[in-house]
């Protein structure tokens, strides 16, 4: 089983809640270019910046099994 990537868990969210990128970039105080890197599975990203955003679904970010 496969966990779910914060790429594809955001993208997610962000539908759920009608949020355009652009939309979402303006409520979490990041920059819409931040928002589409995310979404596209870029691999280094700042850590407080990626919770400022997953803040608003009620989210952060934490350790996982691999």
């Amino acid at each position: 089983m496969r966990k779910e990537t914060l790429s594809l868990f955001l993208k997610k969210q962000r539908k759920i809640y009608g949020l355009s990128q652009e939309e979402l970039s303006l409520k979490s105080g990041v920059g819409l270019r931040f928002v589409r890197d995310i979404e596209q599975g870029k691999e280094t990203l700042r850590m407080d910046k990626v919770n400022q955003v997953l803040q608003l679904f009620g989210y952060e970010l934490g350790p996982i099994k691999i």
